[in-house]
């Protein structure tokens, strides 16, 4: 039986991050606008790559963005159009770690070890953190990761049996370690890897459509999964229940130690 995750963790006028808008960042940005259309969540943008003419193909950028910072272009374009502010920055997301507060909603779109490192590190500062959703993607397959716990301790009773509430689960650093060790894909770049055309060229906007559905349920207090994998090639598309048994495969921990048998 599947547990959902607590709502509370990301309460109604706490902020979400967005840490890297290339691939799919830039089209989780936009949904975000909509999506959160008439609430008081506060949106930021962290990227400090510029806008290239490759990108232009994949990425939600156009002409007239070549040149400017991912973030800035985005932020500029989205506050127009939607007509609420959107806060960005052009620095390096370590810089900026001080954006992550306790109750952050923290959206990784960032496709290296370093970058992730340094996400896990500013959440790892909130013992009660709200979620970090953590999105990559291959040529043509996907994954996504949620979490908050960056310490085994944190996981204990963390789910609460009666009201069938998750409230911790393991950071994506922890349930995927090798996340924080580079890319599995080779020297290329994701945009060079379209213009070999061999990178799926709808693969951006698949994940970050899957990446707003986690945030809408999340909202709505029914998200019930802590991974989501994508498989363009097949049409394939997997889910891994949030439940004591599924955390404790991740951990080795027993499974009473999880879970809270409270009234």
């Amino acid at each position: 039986m599947s547990y959902r995750l607590d709502a509370t963790r990301w309460r109604d006028n706490d902020p979400v991050t967005v840490i890297g808008c290339g691939g799919t960042g830039g089209f989780v940005a936009e949904g975000l606008c909509r999506l959160l259309a008439g609430t008081g969540h506060a949106i930021h943008l962290v990227d400090f790559d510029r806008v290239e003419e490759r990108n232009l193909r994949r990425q939600n950028f156009y002409p007239e963005d070549i040149g400017n910072f991912k973030s800035r272009a985005l932020a500029g374009r989205l506050a127009r159009k939607f007509n609420r502010p959107v806060a960005y920055s052009i620095n390096p997301f370590l810089l900026n770690s001080n954006m992550v507060q306790g109750h952050n909603l923290v959206i990784g779109c960032v496709d290296n070890g370093p970058a992730r490192s340094a996400i896990a590190e500013a959440v790892s500062k909130y013992p009660w953190a709200s979620w970090w959703i953590d999105s990559g993607n291959g040529d043509s397959w996907g994954q996504i990761l949620i979490g908050n716990a960056t310490r085994p301790e944190l996981l204990e009773r963390s789910f609460h049996s009666k009201l069938k509430i998750c409230r911790a689960l393991p950071a994506p650093s922890i349930q995927q370690p090798d996340i924080l060790s580079g890319t599995p894909a080779p020297i290329r770049s994701c945009a060079e890897a379209v213009e070999a055309s061999d990178q799926d060229p709808l693969i951006n906007q698949a994940m970050a459509v899957l990446v707003l559905d986690v945030v809408r349920k999340l909202m709505a207090g029914t998200c019930s999964v802590m991974q989501v994998y994508l498989n363009l090639e097949t049409s394939a598309l997997n889910t891994v229940s949030a439940t004591p048994e599924n955390v404790a495969a991740i951990t080795g921990m027993k499974i009473n130690r999880l879970i809270d048998e409270g009234g």
